[in-house]
């Protein structure tokens, strides 16, 4: 990809808060443009403007998109994160939940902790709070100063039956 495009890219979602979201979507298509109407990442950066204005609807398509034409690094991975949160927010946890397990199953990198909480989130939803608190601190037990392995712990602990 093009540094430059990458660098005003950086620059335009530094300034969303600066505009109006139609105005701030109709920046983002336009510079999208630039890479041509299918390249999944401007179908990636569409989707997330839909998405960052309130509009999962219309993200979730476009994230769709950009999975089957062959998006890769570390965008192939945000988007299946943010679509799956997208489709929670359209009331389908389920299918939010699937998509996670599959991506949590896939691959680990620097993202592995938003998978988890996303994760959780769907949990919830599905009446597993006590699942998914125990993903979530599971999660941040590793940025722990300390008390890491009591966190580990106490997370297995929420979701094991108990031997009373």
């Amino acid at each position: 990809m093009n540094t430059a495009w990458e660098t005003r890219n950086d620059e335009i979602w530094a300034s969303i808060d600066d505009h109006e979201p139609a105005d701030f979507r109709a920046l983002v298509g336009e510079h999208a443009a630039e890479l041509g109407d299918d390249h999944p990442i401007a179908l990636f950066e569409r989707a997330c403007a839909w998405d960052s204005t309130g509009h999962s609807d219309k993200a979730v398509p476009l994230y769709d998109r950009a999975l089957a034409l062959g998006l890769d690094g570390v965008r192939r991975r945000r988007v299946v994160i943010q679509m799956a949160s997208s489709i929670r927010n359209l009331g389908r946890p389920e299918e939010t939940l699937r998509l996670l397990t599959e991506e949590r199953e896939r691959t680990t990198d620097e993202l592995d902790d938003a998978v988890a909480v996303m994760t959780a989130f769907a949990l919830a939803d599905l009446g597993r709070e006590r699942e998914g608190l125990a993903m979530v601190a599971s999660a941040m037990a590793a940025h722990l100063p300390r008390y890491q392995r009591s966190t580990r712990n106490y997370a297995r602990l929420l979701i094991e039956p108990s031997s009373s």
